[in-house]
């Protein structure tokens, strides 16, 4: 087997996981943030998870994982089946969960959305912490509700670009669209990077896909 060259001029950050910091040439973007999408059952939260628990445990890099749908609760007992104990490294304080819930009627009654009081928590853990990694798992329950194109247009570009600000380096997760490649046709536009995550089952055998 021949190496390739690794691409220069970006830094890069090893995720850690197997396989992944190959076909990358070194891991995802530093300091950038890299949208993970996918269907249900793909395994896009379970990546993201893996990404932010070998920061912590590989590379000193201490994280925020910051949930929208699973609680922490749900959210450490997939973090198990890898292996990874969540709750030592929120304990030992390499790790900050925050399991925030979105009310899709006060948003749907309101007509109003605004990013500021989550750019507040997310900053105050990431501050906390020194962290150097964030997932936010996902961006569809983040923004439910919100049918303003326009409205979801620009509170995506500042998140992104806030999370840029920030320094950190940051796994996004998506749901895929109907013939597109994200929900609202739009996160990838703003994204660095964008990693595509495919689950299919041919002849009764499940795949998973990069």
């Amino acid at each position: 087997m021949t190496d390739r060259p690794s691409p220069r001029g970006l830094t890069k950050v090893p995720s850690g996981i197997r396989g992944l910091d190959e076909i990358t040439f070194g891991g995802l973007p530093a300091g950038r943030p890299t949208l993970l999408c996918g269907g249900a059952g793909c395994g896009k939260t379970l990546m993201a998870i893996e990404f932010i628990a070998r920061g912590a445990s590989q590379f000193a890099e201490p994280g925020v994982l910051m949930t929208f749908e699973e609680t922490t609760q749900e959210l450490t007992d997939n973090a198990r089946s890898l292996g990874f104990d969540l709750d030592a490294m929120v304990a030992e304080g390499q790790l900050a969960i925050d399991f925030v819930r979105v009310e899709r009627s006060e948003i749907e009654e309101n007509g109003e959305y605004d990013l500021e009081g989550l750019f507040v928590r997310l900053g105050y853990a990431i501050d906390r912490l020194g962290a150097k990694r964030v997932v936010l798992d996902t961006l569809e329950t983040l923004f439910s509700g919100l049918t303003n194109t326009g409205i979801v247009r620009a509170e995506l570009r500042r998140l992104f670009r806030w999370l840029k600000d920030k320094g950190v380096t940051a796994v996004i997760t998506a749901e895929r669209g109907e013939g597109k490649l994200t929900r609202h046709g739009l996160e990838e536009y703003v994204s660095d990077c964008v990693i595509l995550l495919d689950h299919r089952v041919i002849d009764q055998v499940s795949t998973r896909r990069l």
